[in-house]
């Protein structure tokens, strides 16, 4: 399947060889963009998931439930780290590569989904928010990159279009994660947060086989 470019856009031009590029033509940058994506798909999903997982947290933790500044607090926090995520990310990525920044990125963020559920007060759960923030920031500055540098010239800006297309992506599912769980009353955050990590791990698996 090719897909016809508007005249004067990137994805119009034509190598001199003649040949077309077509976005399914090349397997490797596809999946490369797919996984680079999921970061956006992380970040569009913690953005949204909060929302409903506050409910849950103010269920397990009282004081949560009797101080706004806590709640407030859990919710940004994971902003915060990723303001310091995507400062760090630019020489984070010049140093070690793209691939390199990618893994540490899903490494922070499982480690921070980990922590966020299983945490015994607000407090442990905020710093799980942070780490969260913090492989998100990291993600957002290496997968645009990563994405444009690996693509060819004639699709570059479809492919580097994917990671927002994943970030809305992510918010929608985390709105119909938030649905689902709305009833039930036996549901912690942590249920909630666990779909973090599995994300992470999925993304991480599938860049360490194409580092492979």
């Amino acid at each position: 399947m090719t897909i016809q470019s508007l005249p004067g856009s990137s994805g119009s031009l034509v190598p001199g060889s003649g040949r077309k590029v077509s976005y399914f033509s090349n397997r490797y940058v596809l999946v490369l963009t797919v996984a680079a994506g999921i970061g956006g798909l992380l970040f569009g999903y913690d953005t949204g998931v909060i929302s409903g997982a506050l409910l849950y947290i103010k269920d397990d933790f009282k004081v949560v439930a009797e101080n706004n500044f806590l709640q407030e607090t859990i919710v940004s926090m994971a902003l915060v780290g990723a303001i310091i995520g995507a400062a760090g990310g630019g020489w984070m990525n010049d140093a070690y590569g793209r691939k390199k920044a990618t893994l540490l990125a899903d490494v922070v963020f499982a480690v921070g989904s980990i922590v966020m559920s299983a945490a015994p007060d607000p407090y442990v759960l905020i710093f799980g928010r942070l780490l969260v923030g913090l492989g998100i920031g990291i993600a957002s500055v290496t997968a645009p990159v990563y994405i444009a540098e690996a693509s060819p010239s004639e699709i570059r800006g479809g492919l580097v279009s994917t990671n927002v297309l994943m970030i809305t992506g992510g918010q929608f599912l985390s709105y119909l994660v938030n649905l689902a769980f709305t009833e039930p009353h036996n549901v912690s955050q942590g249920l909630l947060t666990t779909l973090q990590k599995n994300f992470g791990l999925l993304r991480h698996l599938t860049y360490y086989r194409l580092a492979a």
